[in-house]
């Protein structure tokens, strides 16, 4: 079956689904295979369950007119959805970068887009409905890749999500290999393009720092042949360098950049100025962190650049509040979180130390995991995480892992988190400011319960 044949039977079942035991009435199953399932296995039982049609490659399991055999499911549900993206033809910002790209997403997402659930009041609610109205003519039904769909199989399931009513898409991008980001975009084909930072992650999938960049820049790439736009930070040059030949949209400290602005204060949360036209704009996040400027001025650029009025970006900006354990701070009965525990590389857990460093709070105290897929460097850029912990005068360090059992013996490491929970069961803390990092697998999110 072609892909024409294929999209006209999607136009009349919009609903796509790659998990038999998730099988809406009236949707399409995609038999995709994993390193250790087949999910042509499924397809009987995903028809059986309410899919209208299940899409396969192996011809063992044709059963019937309602399956369709492809040469390669995966493939075919990535042209599906690029040729979807093509007949809508509408916006699409594609982000990729180390660290930043989700909280980033977000803040773009909430500032184009905006929802009006009702207007209740004695004395006014008509003239505000109005003015609302008026507000609301300039902002966009926006699509956003929701969780952790940023890859070959979850960039597609987000573009077949998008519907006549959507006017513009925040697509994610993430990558662990040369040539992730050249799939993605091949399939997403963005109109603008963000990389909010390039660090050293993943460098198994990688080989080195230099890989990370090449492996990113395929977004500036694409949107250099494409005569597309990008956003970028005007200081950074790592970024600089690869975006010779792309219009800029820039953002950063100085004045000369679209959107320019600086950090107030960071007890815990960002407060940040921006300008706009000589006037100066404060606004008081839900977020941790100064690192955190480079992705609220993204936003506000974006913003800026749609002509979504000031006003409105800084209260979507204020309004946002991290979730799923990125840099979100919880208060509980003995101690207050910083819960930093979805992702770790070097350079995130650099800046995250400095800020925790500069907070002027007291007792302190630290609970890093190990950062994977680091490579045959890992034990040294672990070493560089316990030199800047030793420089950082922290009330109470507690290290776990692999590679910080290695080379932070003075702290006395634990080998895993469990070891680590069973231990602060036994000796709880109390009244101190917590900073809980490592990378996800690592599971450090459980502590949020204990502490």
């Amino acid at each position: 079956m072609s892909i024409i044949d294929l999209y006209d039977l999607f136009i009349h079942n919009p609903q796509i689904t790659t998990d038999s035991r998730n099988c809406p009435k009236g949707s399409i199953f995609f038999a995709l295979k994993g390193d250790k399932f087949d999910g042509n296995q499924y397809a009987g039982k995903a028809l059986a369950s309410g899919c209208v049609y299940a899409v396969i490659d192996n011809p063992d399991y044709y059963i019937g007119e309602r399956t369709i055999l492809v040469d390669n499911v995966l493939k075919t549900l990535q042209q599906l959805a690029h040729h979807h993206r093509k007949v809508l033809g509408l916006p699409i910002i594609g982000i990729t970068g180390t660290n930043g790209k989700t909280t980033t997403k977000e803040l773009l997402a909430a500032v184009l887009s905006t929802k009006v659930v009702g207007i209740s009041g004695s004395v006014g609610k008509t003239s505000t409905k109005e003015m609302i109205a008026s507000v609301l003519s300039e902002k966009y039904c926006v699509l956003k890749t929701e969780g952790n769909f940023n890859n070959h199989i979850g960039v597609p399931l987000t573009l077949l999500r998008l519907t006549h009513d959507h006017e513009m898409a925040v697509i994610e991008m993430g990558a662990s290999h040369p040539g992730d980001i050249k799939e993605l975009v091949d399939i997403v084909h963005p109109n603008y393009g963000i990389i909010t930072n390039v660090g050293r992650a993943h460098l198994e999938g990688f080989g080195s720092f230099e890989g990370v960049i090449r492996t990113k820049g395929e977004l500036y790439d694409y949107i250099r042949r494409s005569k597309g736009k990008i956003f970028i930070k005007k200081e950074n040059e790592y970024l600089q360098s690869i975006a010779k030949g792309i219009e800029q949209i820039t953002y950063g400290n100085g004045d000369d950049a679209f959107a320019s602005g600086q950090v107030v204060s960071c007890d815990p949360f960002l407060v940040f100025n921006w300008k706009q036209q000589g006037k100066l704009h404060t606004v008081e996040t839900h977020i941790i962190g100064s690192y955190n400027l480079d992705n609220v001025l993204a936003a506000v650029a974006v913003g800026r650049f749609f002509k979504i009025p000031a006003e409105r970006i800084s209260r979507a900006i204020a309004a946002y509040e991290p979730t799923n354990n990125r840099s979100q701070f919880k208060k509980t009965d003995n101690n207050e979180l910083i819960i930093d525990a979805y992702n770790a590389n070097p350079s995130s857990m650099k800046v995250a130390l400095d800020n925790f460093i500069t907070m002027p709070v007291q007792p302190k105290a630290i609970i890093l995991g190990d950062m994977r897929e680091l490579g045959p460097t890992s034990d040294e850029l672990h070493a560089e995480v316990v030199a800047q912990i030793k420089k950082g005068q922290f009330d109470k360090v507690f290290l776990c892992g692999e590679h910080f059992s290695k080379v932070g013996k003075e702290f006395s490491p634990f080998a895993t988190t469990e070891a680590m929970v069973e231990e602060l069961r036994k000796q709880p803390l109390k009244g101190y400011h917590i900073l809980i990092k490592g990378s996800h697998s690592m599971g450090l999110e459980k502590l949020a319960d204990i502490l």
